[in-house]
């Protein structure tokens, strides 16, 4: 069909700008990130959790799936559920994926490569949703760049895991407009299984948004809902969910029991935000370029360091923001950022998008920037907005902002009058930071303001001297973003990658040789980095068990093992043989001698001093002793570690089952008494070395892993429990000589099992729970979900039959639908110009209704439509 008016007018496709989206992206991302890559020798290190994390667990992982050997990992904590642990870290990522063609050794070089993909990857996801709502794909190819280089990704370089999330979210909601204005099947299943699989914590946010989104977007009218295209949404939904079982199912129950999961806001807590200086960080994140994780300078008071607070829009700010908002009353897309910066002002409604838990937050801001993105994007090409107006009070919320922050009075920590009150207004580092941030705000809308000049003029050449300018102002940003933060980190070279990434220090462990280690003072996961198993581990979710026992013995085990000095018995308990003390930290040893009892120099080997426990008591070993919690609660903290030495602690259930095998602990120790009172054991460093001596006896086994199992053969002189200080889990099962025995939770939260007199072998295996169930669920669902495409294709007419190519009145209506939902513009030709000539077709568009494009050059008399 050929629609002509009184002026020449033709329809066809705009060229689309996917490729050019990717690769400025692409160009922008590398800028920021290459310099750095070769200051570090080929690696991209920064500071904090993304060295310590992000490193260390893809190289780790990509080991543990090339060898097969993807059930339970040693290298994490004192053991933990592979896949449980690693579904919210990178298993689900198709970046990660890409690492598994290279070797192992070149794992930690692509983490770089990958950021720069990610970037790109983010823009070219984002383009196509922004696209359906604008009229020129240079305006939404600006959008996602926008979007892609918000404050928010930068600030997540630190998380470079929560990427994925900002790639998957608009191909989320692009499936959604797809299947309700399109009826276009299977693509909002597909999406939301990905969404899922990549990361469930995310996903838990996305589908709260997809829900408001939904309701916004019908009752606002853009929606004309059918019965079949409702119960297709849900259904999608549903076979969506399920086809991700197969690894949502085991993330499920691995983390069921979190104890973290089990804090909610209740009360006022719930409604309002306990520190004031909250409130305004939200604000202000939108308007200036992101603190640094864990070194905030705005608002120190908020202490929400590491919540991924960020949102700022590269040289636009919030001005196309309020433009779009102040003449756009009644509009889905205003509707929307209004009730998100409402939900997030409100501590109850913000814990939403992160399964409600209690500690804050921002990690679902991606989500309203995409929108404030895809807001300004529309606001541009609406020329009739007032730009003068929303440019001056967001230019003048930024000074006003920075001048108050700046130079309001302040005491310093010794009481003596300053001016300033970002943190630290007396250090020159913190002075430096603030005062760059502001400057890149304001300078950001003094370009804007010039850009602005060529708006009413030429919007060709406003759009493209905008992308140059986002493009700039992001790598001048995210450069000095990236470079402020390494001087937080431990020192690159010396530290990162002599002492861990390209350290070899060989302390003799393997399969058959299995003990763990302890650090002092050193880089959290120094035990990964070097390929030894470590009692000190900085990972969120581990089995419960690990917290329990930590919390029992007094150790806080929030995110991170890290117990104190104080708790040196824990370290016999643990088989720990060997702690490496940092060459350039705090030393291990003081003019007392080491800071634990029983340790002695051992050697030096790549910028660690090593020391060895003369208290190691090997994997297995068995109990003269038990005790209940009555006797083992007597005493508090990191004595109760010591008591575990001296007997096994058991339940009431267990002591009276095992009872007639081990000793009670009664007089037979050496007791003392408490203000004249209760006898109890005595506790001290002696004491302690000759419970180990004892313990390490009867460790007489030999202990061997695989990839699934570990094994013990063990002489047993007499019927006993036999004890292992790995992580009671419910994937665990157990075989004494080939019979399935029970496995006892004891210690709090390790494992024994009962053998008998003689020769035994032990052979403890793991089947990741919940697995083999999803895996089924995930195979019925893709079942169904082929079948469901089947019966779509058979029942929904083909597109060229049905409303793809709507004639005469239809097109018009469509176009009148348009204009009042999206475009907001006049139409640019009256119902009677046109005609139809039913003689020609249509050429193959790629967008639907919503991708009308209008020239706005009226020398070339091209009025171009985009119809899917």
């Amino acid at each position: 069909m050929i629609y002509s008016t009184k002026k020449m007018l033709s329809l066809r496709p705009e060229k689309e700008l996917y490729l050019s989206t990717f690769l400025i992206a692409l160009a922008t991302a590398s800028a920021f990130f290459v310099p750095f890559i070769i200051y570090d020798n080929g690696y991209f290190l920064f500071y904090g959790d993304f060295n310590v994390q992000q490193i260390p667990f893809y190289k780790m992982c990509h080991e543990m799936v090339k060898t097969g050997n993807i059930s339970w990992n040693w290298n994490t904590d004192l053991g933990v559920n592979f896949i449980g642990s690693y579904s919210f870290y990178l298993l689900g990522s198709p970046f990660f994926w890409l690492t598994i063609p290279f070797p192992n050794s070149f794992v930690p070089y692509l983490i770089g490569p990958l950021l720069i993909l990610k970037f790109a990857c983010s823009a070219l996801a984002a383009y196509p949703l922004i696209r359906r709502f604008t009229r020129k794909p240079e305006t939404a190819r600006l959008s996602s760049l926008l979007y892609a280089f918000s404050g928010f990704s930068v600030y997540n370089i630190f998380f470079n895991h929560f990427h994925e999330a900002i790639i998957v979210f608009p191909l989320l909601l692009l499936s959604i407009e797809m299947l309700i204005t399109e009826n276009r099947r299977g693509s909002f299943a597909l999406m939301v299984c990905v969404a899922a699989v990549t990361n469930y914590f995310f996903f838990f946010g996305m589908v709260v948004f997809c829900v408001i989104y939904w309701i916004v977007r019908t009752v606002s009218g853009c929606y004309k809902l059918t019965f079949g295209r409702v119960a297709g949404f849900f259904a999608e939904a549903v076979i969506g969910l399920a086809m991700s079982a197969f690894l949502l199912l085991p993330s499920a129950a691995a983390i069921a029991s979190n104890t973290r999961l089990d804090e909610v806001l209740l009360g006022w807590n719930g409604l309002l935000y306990g520190k004031e200086q909250i409130y305004a960080n939200i604000l202000e994140v939108f308007f200036f370029p992101p603190d640094l994780p864990a070194r905030p300078v705005f608002f120190p008071g908020a202490e929400v360091k590491w919540s991924s607070l960020g949102g700022w829009l590269p040289v636009f700010s919030m001005v196309g923001v309020f433009a779009f908002i102040a003449a756009k009353k009644g509009n889905w897309l205003r509707r929307m950022i209004l009730i998100l910066t409402f939900m997030a002002l409100v501590p109850i409604l913000n814990s939403a998008f992160y399964m409600f838990n209690q500690s804050y937050y921002a990690r679902w801001y991606y989500m309203p920037v995409l929108l404030m993105a895809l807001a300004t994007g529309m606001a541009i090409e609406e020329r009739s907005l007032n730009w003068r107006s929303a440019y001056k009070w967001v230019l003048g919320i930024t000074i006003a902002v920075t001048l108050v922050i700046g130079f309001f009075p302040n005491n310093n920590s010794e009481g003596k009058l300053v001016f300033g009150v970002f943190t630290e207004p007396e250090n020159p580092m913190y002075i430096s930071r603030y005062w760059t941030s502001c400057a890149i705000a304001i300078v950001s809308l003094i370009v804007l303001g010039v850009l602005l000049k060529k708006f009413k003029k030429d919007s060709r050449e406003f759009l493209k001297g905008a992308t140059v300018c986002v493009c700039i102002i992001s790598v001048i940003y995210a450069s000095i973003f990236i470079g402020l933060g390494k001087t937080h980190g431990f020192e690159s070279k010396n530290i990162m990658i002599d002492q861990l990434l390209e350290a070899e220090v060989d302390l003799g462990q393997s399969d058959d040789n299995v003990f763990r280690i302890d650090v002092y003072d050193g880089v959290d996961n120094t035990g990964m980095y070097l390929g030894l198993y470590s009692i000190n581990c900085f990972h969120s979710i581990v089995p419960t068990s690990v917290t329990e026992f930590y919390e029992y013995i007094g150790e806080e085990r929030g995110v991170g093992s890290r117990p104190t000095t104080e708790s040196y018995a824990a370290r016999a308990l643990l088989s720990c043989k060997y702690l490496l003390n940092r060459s350039d930290g705090e030393n291990f040893t003081d003019e007392n001698g080491t800071r634990m009892p029983g340790w002695t120099y051992y050697g030096y080997s790549d910028g660690h001093r090593i020391y060895s426990n003369d208290n190691y008591i090997p994997f297995g070993f068995t109990y003269e002793y038990y005790m209940t919690a009555e006797e083992c609660e007597t005493y508090g903290g990191a004595d109760r570690a010591n008591m575990m030495l001296k007997a096994l602690l058991l339940d009431d259930t267990q002591a009276a089952k095992y009872g007639g095998i081990l000793k009670k602990l009664t007089a037979d120790y050496s007791l003392d008494f408490v203000d004249g009172v209760k006898p109890t054991v005595i506790i001290s460093e002696q004491s302690y070395a000759e419970d180990c001596e004892k313990l390490a006896a009867t460790a007489t086994g030999k202990f061997s892993k695989s990839k699934n199992t570990f094994t013990y053969e063990y002489n047993s002189p007499q019927e006993n429990l036999v004890f292992f200080s790995v992580p009671y889990d419910e994937g665990w099962s157990a075989t004494v000589n080939g019979k399935t025995v029970e496995i006892e939770k004891v210690n709090v939260g390790f494992m024994a099992v009962l053998v008998g007199k003689g020769e035994n072998e032990i052979v403890f295996s793991y089947t990741t729970p919940a697995l083999k169930q999803g895996i089924i669920i995930s195979l019925i669902a893709l079942a169904v979900f082929i079948v469901y495409l089947i019966i779509a294709k058979v029942l929904t007419r083909s597109r060229a039959e049905c409303d793809a190519y709507p004639e005469g009145d239809e097109l018009i209506e469509q176009w009148r639908e348009y204009d009042l939902d999206d475009a907001s513009s006049e139409l640019p030709v009256s119902e009677d110009d046109i005609t139809v000539d039913n003689n020609n077709s249509l050429p193959d568009f790629p967008f639907g209704k919503d991708a009308f494009s209008n020239d706005d050059d009226p020398s070339t008399g091209f009025f171009n439509i985009n119809i899917d």
